[in-house]
């Protein structure tokens, strides 16, 4: 596959993403992800104290914001001139110093080897070249540092029948990872951890307006906890994964 056709149809798209907000349709299913979320920040805000981070993917929704003002120095980068122009305007408009965003393909990073003591990501490794990307990423991480992502899975068969009935709401490239993905990430790095999220919780949607949705959504992000340890080949099933990635020491 060409990789200049890839990479520009991927900034086009995300360009009239942003610019158009074309992807707010799915924002429902997204409500249900609040315990994915709260592991992601909690996990970040361990390691951002006085971190060199890296942040794959930028926008005014970024975490490179909370990072800073936990004490990070920030880089941001996207392949998305839009997207880098609102994480700067975004940036700005809080009032927060020591962040940078660059126009930047994650597949041929700029930075020297060791240059981040953190590096995340959300819902980006899956528009990756993952061979090239794990191995940019675990060169700009410092010994003992950390690359904590959250992305969706491919294994689900009703979510997959939904992502081929709305082709418009995703580039062509994407590939939500499989299993074979996040173990060919433990080539690249001393350790990876997983923690799934959001199988019966998906049931909630439909009651994301309701007063009681909240508890609803809380018991069962607990079913689902309850599900992958009780039984782990149902993990596969899951919409979403965090991948917690420690470089070698």
């Amino acid at each position: 596959m060409d990789t200049e056709l890839r990479l520009a149809r991927e900034r086009a798209f995300h360009d009239q993403a942003f610019s158009e907000q074309t992807r707010a349709t799915v924002r429902r299913f997204y409500s249900v992800n609040g315990a994915l979320r709260r592991w992601y920040e909690h996990t970040l805000s361990l390691h951002a104290a006085g971190a060199d981070a890296l942040e794959y993917g930028c926008g005014p929704g970024s975490a490179a914001f909370a990072l800073a003002e936990q004490g990070a120095q920030v880089t941001g980068i996207d392949l998305s001139p839009v997207a880098i122009e609102l994480a700067d305007q975004t940036a700005h408009e809080r009032g927060l110093e020591g962040l940078r965003f660059e126009v930047m393909d994650a597949e041929h990073l700029r930075f020297d080897d060791e240059a981040f003591d953190l590096v995340c990501g959300s819902g980006i490794l899956h528009h990756l070249d993952l061979e090239r990307a794990y191995a940019e990423l675990a060169r700009v991480l410092r010994p003992n540092g950390v690359a904590v992502f959250i992305e969706p899975l491919g294994h689900n068969p009703a979510i997959n029948w939904y992502r081929a009935r709305t082709p418009d709401l995703r580039t062509v490239d994407e590939h939500p990872l499989l299993f074979a993905d996040l173990a060919h990430a433990r080539e690249h790095f001393g350790i990876v951890e997983t923690r799934f999220f959001t199988l019966t919780s998906l049931a909630a949607v439909p009651l994301r307006n309701r007063t009681g949705f909240p508890r609803i959504v809380g018991a069962l992000d607990g079913l689902d906890r309850t599900l992958f340890a009780a039984v782990p080949p149902t993990r596969r099933w899951a919409w979403m994964v965090g991948m917690l990635m420690r470089a070698p020491r």
